[in-house]
């Protein structure tokens, strides 16, 4: 009993102190974090500088989210024959690698190679991701594992802001101010004078990328000389691959949260992607502007995130679940069909709803898999991909004509992110059932 008094949220059961690691891989948490939003109003951004379709801007994001697709399961596997500490250190080479591509992409002023080096560089995110939250969970008693998990997860959201921070300030409010228009008319009367301010425009976005890479490396370099103990993970040998995904795909209740969570990853980033679509064209504001309000939507769910958790002491996790997809719906019926502000609000709302979804669906999803949670987990990481699918489909929609007469391509576009909702609250009903 005294054993247990002296170990600590920190502690291993030999007294050893992890504090020190987990606050090193905490740090990776927010690191994530700022890569993935500072990128979402790159969409926008590239849209207006090669002057390319929503579709083709979309590409963004579908190079970005594929690259957490194609590296989940492969990282689950390295991990397990190597350790914790080796999936950190080539997550981080990864990273940094595809951030310093920026350089030779802007050089090049070629769309392709600036999505080569963000599918590079979410290649090592899913490394970090996979890697680190199973090793934060080890990093003291079992009793506390969930504790310490939220705790390192509180951390993502800091770097999400300062992400859209930076991408509103030093991105979004540098770049030039003429128009699409504007510059569509000045290809043809004045290439060269085109072709100058898309080269200034490209290393105005390249910039803070390669900058980030230059941190990556010196975080590389802390984690290489760093000593962290507990890095293997505890029942180290093989993970018999094809029995496992055997199981699980025979798991009617894990393969149905896969394709859940693909379709929430889908809606987060299509919300908080178009949102600067959205205020542009309906509002008429500057990209800077819009991506204001897609910090105040980032406020709302954090704040929302705790709440909900809150609210799980006294409702079950698939029937919140339900509750925030029916008020998705709700406020992204008012994004599409209320004009002005309004709608601008409704679409704001829409992240309160957002919250909690990732992590109840997950927590759904790896209930009783006991050894198959291994491969389970990178399994749900996979899904990620979801964010590589759907915002290229909505920039499709965007790009046509009005749909129906008053209402705009913008607004009608956001019916795919409606869908998304009514699959995750049909998850939620069907899974309460099985609970």
């Amino acid at each position: 009993m005294n054993n247990v008094k002296k170990q600590g949220l920190f502690t291993g059961a030999n007294g050893a102190s992890y504090l020190l690691p987990f606050i090193l891989v905490t740090s990776l948490f927010a690191l994530w974090g700022f890569a993935n939003d500072i990128s979402n109003p790159m969409v926008a951004a590239f849209k207006n500088i090669l002057l390319i379709s929503n579709f083709e801007s979309s590409l963004v994001q579908f190079a970005f989210y594929a690259g957490y697709c194609v590296m989940a399961i492969p990282a689950a596997i390295f991990i397990q024959r190597f350790n914790y500490k080796n999936g950190i250190l080539l997550g981080l080479t990864l990273y940094a690698l595809g951030c310093l591509l920026f350089i030779p992409a802007g050089n090049a002023m070629a769309f392709w190679a600036f999505l080569g080096a963000y599918f590079v560089m979410t290649c090592g995110l899913s490394f970090l991701e996979t890697t680190s939250n199973p090793y934060i969970l080890s990093m003291g008693p079992e009793k506390s594992a969930t504790r310490r998990l939220n705790f390192a997860q509180a951390f993502n959201p800091l770097g999400s802001i300062t992400g859209m921070l930076i991408a509103k300030e030093f991105i979004l409010a540098r770049l030039n101010t003429a128009t699409e228009a504007e510059r569509a008319v000045m290809q043809v009367t004045d290439p060269t004078l085109f072709a100058e301010i898309q080269k200034s425009d490209l290393a105005v976005v390249s910039g803070p990328y390669w900058m980030l890479g230059i941190v990556v490396l010196v975080f590389l370099l802390i984690f290489a000389i760093a000593k962290l103990p507990n890095s293997a993970p505890k029942e180290k040998g093989p993970l018999h691959i094809r029995a496992t995904f055997k199981r699980l795909l025979n798991n009617r209740l894990y393969t149905r949260a896969v394709m859940t969570q693909a379709f929430y990853v889908g809606v987060q980033i299509m919300v908080w992607t178009f949102i600067i679509q959205y205020a542009e064209a309906e509002l008429g504001m500057t990209k800077a502007e819009a991506q204001g309000y897609n910090m105040i939507a980032m406020g709302i769910f954090v704040s929302s995130r705790f709440i909900c958790t809150y609210l799980l002491k006294f409702i079950k996790p698939s029937l919140l679940l339900m509750y925030l997809a029916f008020g998705g719906m709700t406020f992204t019926l008012g994004a599409i069909f209320i004009t002005g502000m309004p709608g601008l609000y409704s679409l704001i709302a829409i992240s309160a709803c957002m919250s909690l979804m990732f992590p109840t669906i997950y927590g759904i999803a790896l209930k009783d898999l006991r050894d198959d949670a291994k491969l389970g987990s990178a399994g749900l990481i996979l899904a990620i991909g979801g964010g590589a699918l759907f915002p290229p489909l909505q920039g499709l929609l965007i790009d046509k004509a009005t749909w129906f007469e008053g209402l705009s391509a913008v607004r009608f576009s956001f019916v795919l992110p409606l869908i998304c909702f009514a699959v995750i609250a049909w998850f939620g009903r069907w899974s309460l059932k099985k609970a």
